[in-house]
């Protein structure tokens, strides 16, 4: 009985590790360098500069953006219809694309199933054009 016991643990320890990369947006993905980000995408061919955002925990890619439409505008971009938004960043006045939780009933499921597990429906912080999205 121990036996099947440890090998129920073992095997889903070894399941609960896995993540699939390749699941959900490119916007919010882990990263440590832009390297980590839009990896089949020519930075350049992007509405703004790649950026690692550090200040989320486990990195946040996304990059930068004027208006909404800037993110998504390059065919490949966007995986899903998860909505995207355009949103300044805390108190740094920059703006970033963000995936979006706005106008949804439930904006921490969404956020789980949508983006992830680990995310969560937060304002960006950034005064009075601050928007709702998810971020780990």
């Amino acid at each position: 009985m121990r036996g099947i016991l440890l090998l129920s643990l073992v095997a889903a320890a070894g399941t609960a590790g896995c993540d699939d990369d390749d699941a959900g947006e490119q916007t919010g993905r882990p990263c440590t360098t832009v390297d980590d980000c839009y990896p089949e995408i020519d930075h350049a061919a992007l509405q703004g500069e790649v950026v690692c955002m550090d200040r989320v925990p486990g990195g946040y890619c996304t990059h930068r953006c004027v208006v909404d439409d800037d993110c998504c505008a390059v065919p490949g971009e966007c995986d899903t219809a998860f909505p995207q938004v355009c949103a300044p960043f805390e108190s740094t006045g920059q703006y970033f694309c963000f995936l979006s939780c706005e106008g949804v009933a439930d904006e921490a499921a969404w956020c789980h199933e949508g983006a992830g597990e680990a995310f969560n429906c937060r304002s960006t912080g950034g005064g009075s054009t601050n928007r709702k999205v998810c971020v780990p």
